[in-house]
């Protein structure tokens, strides 16, 4: 017997603000020194937002995003600090 999948897409269970915080600090815990982890998480949170919209409020193409933010997108730090502003967060460091 075969078994049946189906495609998982983080950004269809991302429904609330505090799910979104949750998520990219889960992944700032987890990633280590991975920064295309954390450029994926990012969008995901962008696309469960609406990455029209975040488009929009970052002055980027939609497509522009899309590469930005994907596993082999590799922004820099100036659009994932607007990214975050256009999803209404904030980043900030504190001691380890």
């Amino acid at each position: 017997m075969s078994v049946k999948t189906i495609p998982w897409d983080s950004a269809d269970h991302l429904r609330s603000d505090e799910d979104r915080v949750a998520y990219l600090n889960a992944a700032l815990d987890e990633a280590g020194d991975d920064p295309a982890f954390i450029t994926q998480v990012l969008g995901d949170i962008a696309r469960s937002h609406g990455m029209e919209r975040v488009a929009r409020e970052t002055g980027m193409s939609r497509q522009g995003l899309y590469k930005a933010l994907s596993a082999e997108g590799n922004p820099e730090l100036s659009t994932l600090l607007k990214v975050l502003r256009a999803l209404g967060m904030k980043l900030h460091a504190e001691s380890a």
